[in-house]
């Protein structure tokens, strides 16, 4: 579904990807791992056209996605989350999610405005799916909650909805577990198992709890100094000397 080849940005002097190359089967979930300042935010910002790469080819279920305008990436299928949460807080749970389904609404700006039936019923349609998202997500009851104030995790399961929102075909997902309790990663990674599984979707996880990467992955890529270093099974990527020695320092 995707593949990465020979991908490289520089900020002034500084080369945040070096050549990084992969490859993303359709139905599978890998996982992008590696220290901080690796790279790895900075490959979803290429991959989401956010930032225009400097080489490199990408390309999306055989079309070349850097040829895409940064506009047209949901409505080629392709959605994320964010490090950082990147919810509106001041609206309410649903209409959050309801943000992530946009680019599925047909009316303008007339049409919109003069509350054609039409119109009403599109907003129906969308609010049934929005609601049946946060019904699959366990956050039904918060609808029409505020997300401020909101604890961490469920805010962070409300912006997977708002992801799923947008009817993706690939997912990827910017350290979603970050900050989260014990419990609360295996619960997340419960569900994205499910999720994977219901909505048949490829993902791509960037994450540094490892045990959230050796769980839920199929493959793994290892980012360091912008450069790929390692990528294979999880089992085989986590012992591999040179993912030991950018982790830890040191040479297993």
């Amino acid at each position: 579904m995707l593949t990465v080849e020979g991908l490289s940005i520089r900020f002034g002097g500084i080369t945040a990807l070096d050549g990084v190359g992969f490859r993303v089967d359709e139905g599978g979930l890998v996982g992008l791992i590696g220290p901080n300042g690796a790279g790895k935010t900075t490959l979803f910002n290429c991959l989401t056209r956010r930032y225009t790469p400097d080489a490199g080819r990408v390309t999306y279920r055989g079309d070349d996605l850097l040829k895409a305008p940064p506009h047209a990436i949901a409505a080629r299928g392709i959605a994320r989350t964010f490090q950082n949460l990147g919810l509106f807080r001041e609206l309410s749970v649903l209409d959050n999610v309801l943000i992530g389904a946009h680019h599925h609404g047909r009316a303008g700006f007339v049409t919109a405005g003069l509350r054609l039936s039409r119109v009403r019923r599109e907003e129906r349609r969308l609010r049934a799916a929005a609601e049946e998202l946060l019904a699959r997500l366990d956050l039904a009851d918060l609808a029409g909650h505020p997300a401020a104030g909101l604890p961490f995790g469920t805010l962070k399961r409300v912006e997977l909805a708002r992801a799923l929102a947008a009817r993706p075909r690939l997912l990827l997902l910017d350290e979603p577990v970050n900050g989260l309790s014990h419990a609360e990663v295996e619960a997340f990674a419960a569900t994205l198992r499910e999720v994977r599984r219901d909505f048949a979707l490829t993902m791509v996880v960037v994450e540094h709890h490892m045990g959230f990467v050796m769980g839920v992955c199929d493959r793994v890529v290892c980012l360091n100094f912008g450069r790929k270093i390692a990528e294979g099974a999880p089992e085989e990527v986590q012992h591999d000397p040179a993912v030991v020695e950018a982790y830890l320092g040191t040479a297993a």
